[in-house]
């Protein structure tokens, strides 16, 4: 029993050995967009220890110390290597922070949209009938209204409701809602597809003739094998919420300049490029740049790797 076990490979070695790791061995574009992406993530993640200073923390803002310019620009201070914005407060750990909010924000967003999409498609696509009807029609109203009409709909009722403060205080679940709710017809078309193409194949029939219940043949057999474009999509529509938080942000709909997020530091420098502090906003705005480009890039080599059309055995 332990010799037949031996010789069975082991999980690293059957990835090894997978056309997903070859073919990401032979991508040197997809190698640097998952290290670029990695390396922003931590850095993000460790924000609290890695930054010089805690823009939330008032008493360490120096307000006679705002607009310093970066270090390799004349006038800089070396206590400030990314210089202040017109706050005062250091442009390193406000990016660091801010890419930490844009980052929970497009994780979060993404999360809840696989959660509605996916059950969503499921129902639609193995049940059909009224159910499918009802669900993709919902669907169609649903893309009718693009994130920035849902998030100005939101964003009045909650100000009217309880208030500007209310609505900067729980900014990030209410961006994560927004963007979650706006965007999750993407997965519900996607699924319902593939689950169409699923539920008539021989093992779907067995289930049934065994007895089991269509909840358990869903999400027990059918589910697992509608992952592949549910993976691709997901790393587009986090580069997509991370866009629109940026964009709701600079429009004054999301994240307030008091709380730093990528789309707010972008708008908070905005007025300030004639005057010469370029730095406030397209500092942040190439990070977001950067962040955005390795996901996309992740994204497209993963959707040609999963693509059965391409793949070359």
């Amino acid at each position: 029993m332990n010799a037949s076990s031996s010789a069975l490979p082991s999980r690293w070695e059957r990835f090894r050995d997978s056309y997903l790791f070859y073919s990401f061995k032979r991508d040197m574009v997809a190698q640097v967009s998952l290290v670029v992406f990695i390396a922003l993530v931590a850095v993000a993640i460790l924000a609290p220890w890695l930054s010089p200073m805690n823009p939330y923390d008032l008493a360490q803002i120096d307000i006679l110390a705002s607009e310093l310019p970066p270090f390799w620009v004349e006038g800089s201070d070396a206590q400030y290597l990314l210089g202040t914005d017109a706050q005062g407060r250091d442009m390193l750990s406000t990016i660091l922070y801010g890419a930490r909010v844009s980052l929970i924000i497009g994780f979060g967003a993404v999360a809840l949209q696989a959660l509605i999409g996916v059950c969503f498609g499921l129902l639609a696509g193995y049940l059909g009938g009224r159910i499918d009807a009802f669900l993709m029609r919902l669907a169609d109203i649903q893309l009718s209204f693009s994130t920035l009409m849902v998030a100005i709909i939101v964003g009045a009722l909650v100000k009217a409701i309880f208030g500007g403060e209310t609505f900067s205080a729980y900014a990030v679940p209410l961006l994560v809602l927004i963007i979650g709710l706006a965007e999750w017809p993407q997965y519900a078309r996607t699924v319902r597809a593939s689950v169409l193409a699923e539920k008539n194949k021989e093992y779907v029939d067995a289930a049934r003739v065994m007895g089991l219940r269509s909840k358990r043949i869903m999400f027990r057999h059918v589910l697992p094998n509608t992952l592949s474009p549910i993976f691709v999509i997901s790393t587009v529509q986090i580069a997509n919420a991370i866009i629109s938080e940026a964009a709701l942000s600079f429009l004054g709909l999301g994240m307030p300049e008091t709380h730093p997020s990528l789309g707010s530091l972008i708008k908070s420098g905005f007025d300030y490029i004639q005057s010469g502090s370029w730095w406030i906003t397209l500092i942040p705005g190439a990070l977001l740049v950067v962040l955005v480009l390795s996901i996309n890039l992740l994204g497209d080599w993963l959707r040609d790797v999963m693509n059965p059309r391409l793949y070359k055995g």
